[in-house]
């Protein structure tokens, strides 16, 4: 039987984890607002419409940010739409999912939902059609203390005391043709600097995220980053990346190596980035917000779209998560982790119902997805310091991606605590025993090892009526020799290896 190996050693490190890695993504697309996290009517409603039960979860998932409103929604979003008297709000066609939006939940709403959600907000500005100016004033009426029009319009609709929202993004998707307000990297990058500038004047404490490429496959890959960045370095904090990997092709081989993709991504953006800093003279490192990434079975959108007329709130993009789904997830965190050092946000895309972790019933239930456990357990344990590994592995074939290694893992280091947790991918289609090397961390000794595996029934999900088919499971600890350990990787499994000082 093959074996991997992986060495750890605390002395090197890749860098601190940030906790906005651990961030989700609120649209108003389909039902991840309208009976995801917000429905009046429903049995477990607070006085303001939210869920109670989505809200729980939403905590129990480890969530540290979310990103609101889009979102493709953004580029033809009136943010003014969604504040005020309920009863006076206008209802838009919104041409981004050719749907009816109500405008019910919006900003104040929004910032509502994110204190009781124990998350730090990040908002998007419209820059697909509208531009500096509203963005401005939708900077003003969230953060400037009061005095102005719109300031004190805020606190007028109750919220006295400004929001403090300091992470926003400057438009959303701007190089995809689907966008309303498409534009040239040229155009957007001239428009994304102008606007950063002004923001800044009126909060020079937010941080800015420009638009980066919506895919790595997109054909202006590199050259939209590299001609955006010429105009946006010194006013912006980060730039984004997009990705998605579709499973429906049934090359499961390949989907378990999506990460391998997301990893060459990052490594590539890096390069743009500090390819403008070398010809801008710039010494500061510009980091990643990956502020959409998931499992997404795309091929299934049109079929939503299509044959139907201007609705409010359908249900689109409501994938069941399978437990290689799971795995798949658990492993691009690896990745988000892995790029500690360059990657300093990131959003999985999204929260409730679309694309998601958490789905509910209209009037019903809410459960966790497969996809919930890697994310809820990653972000419980993963903390401290990403260490420098180099695992030795056995190695599989791919149609997308090449030969690529079967086990794909991170190692942190708390030492506050002097914990070590190891999470770990086995990718293949059969156990796959794992020997750690811990000479640089002697005196640990295992404490779990929790694994979520595939192998068995790969195509189960969770659903209403067995939300718990899918989830991580104890397994017992690794076997000790000394400053060495060895453990068992189930076939196609995600697994978190905690270690912990001697009592």
């Amino acid at each position: 039987m093959r074996t991997a190996r992986l060495t750890i050693d605390p002395a090197f490190t890749i860098g601190p984890v940030d906790r906005r890695l651990f961030g989700s993504f609120v649209e108003h697309l389909g039902r991840c607002v309208y009976g995801g996290i917000y429905e009046p009517d429903h049995p477990e409603a607070d006085p303001l419409g939210l869920r109670r039960d989505v809200l729980a979860l939403t905590r129990e998932l480890g969530v540290s940010m979310v990103r609101y409103p889009g979102g493709n929604f953004v580029s033809g979003y009136r943010w003014e739409d969604g504040v005020g008297p309920v009863g006076d709000r206008p209802r838009r066609l919104d041409l981004a999912w050719k749907t009816v939006e109500t405008n019910a939940f919006g900003i104040d709403e929004f910032m509502t939902w994110a204190a009781a959600a124990e998350v730090e907000p990040m908002m998007a500005v419209n820059l697909g059609t509208r531009g500096v100016q509203e963005a401005c004033d939708l900077l003003e009426y969230v953060n400037h203390p009061g005095g102005t029009q719109l300031s004190d319009l805020r606190r007028a609709h109750g919220a006295e005391q400004p929001y403090g929202v300091r992470l926003w993004c400057l438009g959303n998707e701007l190089d995809g043709p689907w966008q309303v307000g498409h534009k040239t990297a040229e155009e957007y990058g001239r428009l994304a600097a102008e606007t950063a500038r002004a923001m800044k004047l009126i909060d020079p404490s937010i941080s800015l995220v420009a638009c980066g490429s919506s895919g790595r496959g997109m054909p202006t890959f590199a050259s939209w980053e590299a001609t955006v960045l010429e105009h946006t370095y010194e006013h912006v904090d980060f730039i984004s990346a997009h990705s998605y990997y579709d499973p429906t092709d049934g090359d499961r081989a390949s989907i378990l190596a999506s990460a391998v993709d997301m990893d060459q991504f990052i490594t590539e953006v890096v390069a743009t980035a500090d390819h403008v800093a070398a010809r801008l003279r710039q010494t500061r490192k510009l980091k990643i917000s990956f502020d959409e990434w998931n499992v997404w079975y795309q091929s299934r959108v049109q079929g939503d779209l299509d044959g139907r007329g201007w609705v409010e709130a359908p249900a689109l993009l409501e994938d069941d998560y399978t437990a290689v789904d799971a795995v798949v997830v658990g492993s691009l965190l690896i990745t988000l982790l892995r790029h500690a050092d360059r990657v300093g946000v990131a959003a999985q895309a999204q929260l409730a119902n679309v694309i998601a972790p958490i789905r509910t019933r209209t009037g019903g239930p809410a459960w966790r997805q497969s996809i919930f456990h890697p994310f809820a357990l990653t972000a419980r344990y993963a903390r401290g310091t990403v260490l420098r590994t180099e695992p030795v592995s056995p190695r599989y074939e791919t149609k997308r991606y090449g030969d690529v290694p079967v086990l794909d893992t991170v190692a942190l280091h708390d030492e506050e605590s002097g914990e070590l947790t190891v999470f770990a991918v086995n990718r293949g289609t059969a156990d796959l025993p794992l020997d750690l090397d811990l000479r640089g961390l002697s005196g640990l000794h295992p404490v779990q090892h929790l694994s979520l595996a595939a192998g068995d029934d790969p195509d189960a999900v969770n659903t209403e009526a067995e939300p718990d088919r899918v989830t991580a499971r104890e397994l017992p600890t690794a076997d000790v020799d000394g400053d060495r350990c060895s453990v068992r990787l189930p076939a196609v499994s995600w697994n978190v290896l905690r270690f912990a000082p001697q009592p």
